[in-house]
């Protein structure tokens, strides 16, 4: 899947939470938001993809996620948080190369052809990931380790990167070929940015074989990039971009200027991004991976770049006067079917801990609301999705919107700001007045009360929305005619 991911350790952030932040684009999918269950008895998951059956242990603790309405492809749960406020993101789909692939194949699912063969089933994947972690993680290390067992075991058939947080720590995870895999804690002070390519640029293999404070990975990786001669610095410092990542001319277009928008927005003033002289272009290999940025950074900050396309820049695809408009992939996408901001609030008491800021159906003109994590059911315009386009749907209302936005941009686009910064304003509100509620030892039950404020308030600015950008579009149809035309 083309994603885009924004991790943020507590130190960089504003208020001291952690954040791991994507924008799950896929293939048009309507999306929910749901909560399951706890599960006190061990059960039995069998993957659609890849066919594979995977036992699932005892004591599953109830957790959210944002999975697909329709199950043909499998759940594509995209990201949630547990009631242990752990929040996890899978997957942001990752770059490879043919040294990695050639000695450790994916592991893809083989049908049966012939009275002779038998039928064998691939590895797990994305359609996978957070159903067969998140209910079983209390930490963001915790969520590493299982995965990283969970590749060993079974391997997996695509690259892919992932991310997890709690109250103090972030940790992102790369999987490498079908089995290895390598993961860094993101530093509290810094922030991470991924566009669909291998990111992490440095790796301590001391500490990952030592103390393990910042660095794991799978038990066998030093022998296998010794084995097979992967390194490729020259320096002492190993960098697993350049061993297990890519850099081909579809990078540069597609993966790349994603990095340099975001990075530029961070560090606006230390680096020169535009000109001759430039410290970094559209199309560098070596924008860092995680940097400290200028200021603190906001669920706003974020919100916006995740449904950016190059504002500012030449490349703005809405800009008539922009000289290379459309020359490279943006960051929100109209198949991007949910934008999922995962923030873990450790100030806080722990009923109120865990946000997800989410946005549906089409990132860059999408409003972004919140809702809390600890409930036992969301609302019915959030959970309630069908295949059936309906403004009684979040998603469905939010892809209208967007859609609209889109066509007539240069009119439309005032009533979408207004409304996306209504949708943000009042959210923020609501969770003041709950916070300050729980602080005050009102029950957790009051979250869901919380919740369905959030939706109704959501849904009314939706409507008022829609019925604005929908009388814009009506107006400048091209079969529109005056007798006073002519």
């Amino acid at each position: 899947m083309p994603c885009t991911t924004i991790l943020v350790g507590k130190k960089a952030s504003h208020d001291g939470s952690t954040i791991i932040a994507r924008n799950d684009d896929g293939a048009f999918e309507a999306k929910r938001v749901l909560v399951h269950p706890a599960r006190e008895k061990a059960a039995t998951y069998k993957t659609v993809i890849s066919h594979l059956t995977v036992e699932l242990p005892e004591n599953a603790m109830r957790y959210t996620d944002c999975p697909n309405v329709n199950k043909s492809n499998g759940v594509w749960p995209a990201c949630g948080i547990n009631e242990a406020n752990v929040a996890m993101t899978a997957t942001e789909t990752i770059t490879s190369n043919a040294r990695v692939i050639g000695a450790d194949p994916y592991v893809q699912y083989q049908e049966k052809k012939g009275r002779n063969s038998k039928e064998v089933p691939g590895g797990i994947g994305e359609e996978d990931l957070v159903t067969l972690v998140l209910p079983y993680i209390r930490s963001a290390r915790e969520g590493v380790l299982r995965t990283g067992a969970l590749l060993e075991q079974y391997g997996t058939y695509e690259p892919n990167g992932m991310a997890f947080a709690d109250a103090d720590e972030v940790w992102w995870l790369e999987t490498i070929g079908g089995h290895h895999w390598i993961a860094r804690r993101v530093p509290d002070d810094r922030v991470v940015i991924m566009p669909n390519q291998f990111g992490l640029d440095h790796f301590d293999f001391d500490d990952a074989y030592g103390a393990q404070k910042e660095h794991l990975c799978s038990r066998d990786l030093r022998g296998f990039v010794e084995k097979y001669r992967l390194a490729l610095d020259t320096g002492a410092e190993f960098n697993p971009r350049l061993a297990f990542g890519s850099h081909s001319d579809a990078d540069h277009i597609y993966n790349t200027p994603r990095a340099w928008f975001m990075a530029r927005y961070f560090l606006s003033r230390t680096y020169k991004w535009d000109g001759e002289n430039a410290h970094f272009t559209p199309e560098s290999n070596d924008i860092p991976w995680s940097f400290v940025p200028e200021r603190k950074v906001t669920v706003e900050d974020v919100r916006y770049l995740l449904g950016s396309y190059y504002q500012g820049t030449p490349y703005n695809p809405y800009d008539k006067t922009a000289a290379c408009k459309g020359k490279y992939r943006t960051i929100g996408v109209p198949n991007s079917d949910v934008c999922g901001i995962m923030q873990i609030r450790g100030y806080l008491p722990e009923a109120v801990q865990g946000v997800e800021w989410l946005s549906m159906g089409g990132s860059g003109f999408t409003a972004c609301f919140p809702v809390y994590a600890n409930v036992t059911e969301f609302p019915k315009y959030l959970s309630g999705t069908t295949e059936t386009v309906s403004t009684d749907s979040m998603y469905w209302h939010s892809r209208l919107i967007a859609a609209l936005t889109d066509a007539q941009y240069g009119s439309a686009l005032i009533f979408d700001e207004r409304y996306v910064n209504a949708v943000m304003n009042r959210g923020q509100q609501f969770l003041y007045e709950y916070d300050e509620k729980i602080r005050q030892g009102e029950p957790v039950e009051i979250l869901k009360e919380a919740n369905n404020k959030i939706a109704a308030m959501v849904k009314e600015e939706s409507d008022k929305a829609l019925a604005h950008i929908l009388k814009n579009a009506s107006e400048h149809m091209k079969i529109r005619y005056h007798r006073g035309d002519n």
